[in-house]
């Protein structure tokens, strides 16, 4: 298959048939009886619900008649994947947040990006039952909208939060399930810290609308939980690099397992150099 590379023109024409995917693979996980679902494991140990694979399955469909020639890792289908990608693919976690899910919490959320030459250009986080997403082109600026079921309402742009002045309080995003003592030690060496903790990739949201200044995760997590909120908050003004202030690239390596070993999402791309 020859390799397709989608610049920011032609991934703005993708955007609005995305967003509407993306919220019909909410509406399936919302369809999902928590309290009667079938739940597996995987051997990483993490579940799996009917409600993951109903939404990968609507999404493969939709990309399938969207871009048929643009390839696709998901998470529910690393096995089909074919690393390193080339020009650009779609990263997609149907489900980001299956813990929060299962526990009948509503901060779970459908990620997509699409990703050109190891960086992501687009990004839609989605939070279904919040009836909430956030998405953006890298240079084209960032959006939160609100829906409800299938419809679909006005965009709203957003940016991130400048750093904050000398003797004003950050505002750190935390996670409800994975906290680590390098990432409470990063948040604490910030002035006057405030935690807002909040569930999956909703974080990298709060971060791109500017009510948090940093999320810090020196933790290992996988590419398709950082590649859509690393696009919006890039849109957004901000900026995600790893635990030391580098670029991360995605889709080059499979031998990894996809495995981001840290990152830091800024509300402020110019905080990156401050501190």
């Amino acid at each position: 298959m020859q390799v397709r590379i989608i610049d920011g023109e032609a991934a703005s024409r993708l955007m609005e048939p995305l967003t509407a995917l993306v919220v019909q693979a909410g509406e399936a996980i919302l369809s999902v009886n928590r309290s009667a679902m079938r739940i597996d494991g995987k051997q990483d140990g993490s579940p799996v619900t009917e409600a993951d694979l109903a939404a990968d399955r609507i999404i493969a469909e939709g990309l399938a008649r969207l871009a048929d020639d643009v390839p696709t890792l998901s998470e529910e289908r690393t096995h089909l994947a074919s690393p390193p990608f080339r020009g650009s693919f779609f990263l997609i976690d149907p489900l980001d947040g299956t813990k929060e899910f299962v526990a009948g919490r509503d901060e779970f959320t459908v990620n997509l990006a699409l990703v050109t030459e190891g960086m992501p250009l687009l990004g839609i986080v989605s939070a279904p039952a919040l009836g909430l997403l956030w998405r953006g082109i890298v240079g084209r600026g960032a959006e939160r909208v609100r829906f409800d079921g299938a419809t679909i309402g006005a965009a709203e742009p957003i940016h991130g939060r400048k750093l904050p002045k000398a003797g004003e309080p950050w505002i750190a995003a935390v996670s409800r399930s994975h906290g680590d003592p390098r990432s409470e030690a990063f948040i604490d060496n910030r002035p006057n810290a405030v935690r807002k903790t909040c569930g999956s990739a909703v974080k990298f949201g709060r971060i791109a609308e500017g009510s948090a200044d940093i999320y810090p995760r020196f933790g290992p997590t996988c590419e398709w939980d950082v590649g859509a909120g690393c696009a919006v908050v890039t849109a957004a003004g901000g900026k995600v690099t790893d635990g030391r202030g580098g670029e991360l690239r995605f889709g080059e390596r499979a031998d990894t397992g996809f495995i981001i070993p840290d990152f830091i999402a800024w509300s402020d791309a110019e905080a990156v150099t401050t501190y």
